[in-house]
Formats: structure tokens, C-alpha cells, sequence
């Protein structure tokens, strides 16, 4: 009997010891906070909303700017001035258009990313198993900088834009329809530090990279310039919408 009842006084106590350490363990959790690679990429996605916020900020005041310009220009009763205010809006409209197609060269503050494959030393004794950079990390890299705010890129002078093709093509890889090789120049204009921040991020491209062999270097700049598209873009069965 006094068996029994040890056993039993036994297991209720393992059994609140358990419940305390789970609990103290819980609590010692919930007070470490947000984990540091979760909060790097929170601190990324709020700066790109804050960017964002500020683009359609200046947006809504420049097409008010011009709506106030043309109604002036109607109110004024001037036949000369109208015409030439619709076509200065006009031509507004369209460098926007163009930059935001990618087909304009622009500058400002970005970083230089250098992709390249690992030296003959690296790979030494290992030719059946050699590392090299492929289109799909091209592609992850142009995500990543998507994702942290990038307003233009370029990969050895292509502009990359929504059409833009990234592709193996053995033992080279084509963008635009252009043949590129090592060593990979990605330029990219937006915040240096939020651009940084997505690929130096603990766990993410640029260490992935660097494991594998990869030499990876990014250069922050406060301008740089990134090319425009100049192929010519055709539209074979892509139509507008009527009424848009």
C-alpha cells in the first residue's frame, strides 16, 4: 500500500516538475522576443511600404499639380496657352511611362553585386562535381531584390524588365535574348541598406552562395547608373482592353 502511494506521490510530482519546466521554457521564449532573422526581414518589409507610401505620396501630388495646370489653362479661355499645357502633360506622361517600362537610363543610390564562380584552385580534384553559377540564381538574386525595394536592375548591362528572360543556354546564360558570362555585374538602384540587408541576411542568398564557393561582393554606392532596354518591344497578341 505505502508502495502505491509513493508511486503516485511520484508521479504527480514529475508530472508539476514537467508542467514548471515547460512553462519556465515557454516564458524564457516569449521574453527572447522576435528571433534577429525575423526582425531583419520585418525591418525590410516596412522600409519598402515606407517607400512605397512615398512614391504614391508624390505621385497624387503631381498628376494634382498638372490637373490644376490644365483646368487653369481652360479657365484662362487662352486658345494658345491649352494646346501647348496638354502637351507638356502629355510628354509628363509619357517620359513616366518609359521610365517605368525600363526604357530610360536612370541613377541613384544602389549597390553593385559581383557574382563569380569559384578559381580552378577551389574546385581542384573536383570537375564532376564543380559549382557554377546558374540561371535560377540569377533569378532568386533578382527576386530578392525585387523584394527589398528595387527599382531597376541590370545583369552585364540588361536591363532586366517583366519580359525579361533569364535562362541557361550551356555553358552560357542568355538575358534579353544576350548571351552574359562570368563574372556577373548586377546593378541595382534603391536603398543601399535594405538591398544589403535581403542578401547579407543570416540563412539567405548571398551566404547560400558562398557556401557553395561562389565569390560574392556587393559595393554600396550613393549613385550609380543603370542602363536602359533597347531592343525593340513588340506586341503580336497582346491587345488593349476595349474602354481602357
Amino acid at each position: 500500500m505505502n508502495q502505491k502511494l509513493y508511486l503516485s506521490v511520484f508521479l504527480v510530482a514529475l508530472i508539476i516538475g514537467l508542467m514548471a519546466a515547460l512553462q519556465f521554457r515557454t516564458t524564457n521564449f516569449i521574453e527572447q522576443g522576435v528571433p534577429l532573422g525575423r526582425s531583419q526581414e520585418l525591418s525590410v518589409d516596412l522600409n519598402q511600404l515606407n517607400a512605397e507610401k512615398k512614391q504614391l505620396e508624390t505621385e497624387v501630388k503631381d498628376l494634382t499639380q498638372k490637373i490644376q495646370q490644365t483646368t487653369k489653362g481652360q479657365a484662362s479661355g487662352r486658345q494658345d496657352a491649352y494646346p501647348t499645357l496638354a502637351k507638356e502633360v502629355l510628354v509628363g506622361e509619357l517620359k513616366k511611362a518609359r521610365l517605368g517600362a525600363g526604357l530610360t537610363a536612370v541613377s541613384g543610390p544602389g549597390i553593385e553585386i559581383t557574382l563569380d564562380n569559384p578559381s580552378a584552385e577551389q574546385n581542384k580534384g573536383l570537375e564532376d562535381t564543380m559549382f557554377a553559377i546558374r540561371d535560377e540564381d540569377l533569378l532568386h538574386l533578382v527576386n530578392e531584390l525585387n523584394g527589398a525595394g528595387a527599382e531597376a536592375v541590370s545583369i552585364n548591362g540588361q536591363r532586366i524588365l517583366a519580359t525579361s528572360e533569364i535562362r541557361w543556354a550551356a555553358p552560357f546564360i542568355n538575358v534579353n535574348l544576350t548571351r552574359i558570362a562570368p563574372p556577373y555585374h548586377i546593378l541595382t538602384i534603391g536603398s543601399p541598406k535594405n538591398l544589403t540587408s535581403a542578401l547579407e541576411i543570416s540563412g539567405g542568398l548571398a551566404e547560400y552562395l558562398q557556401s557553395l564557393g561562389a565569390k560574392v561582393k556587393i559595393q554600396p554606392y550613393e549613385n550609380l547608373t543603370v542602363p536602359g532596354y533597347t531592343a525593340p518591344i513588340e506586341f503580336r497578341y497582346a491587345k488593349p482592353t476595349k474602354g481602357e
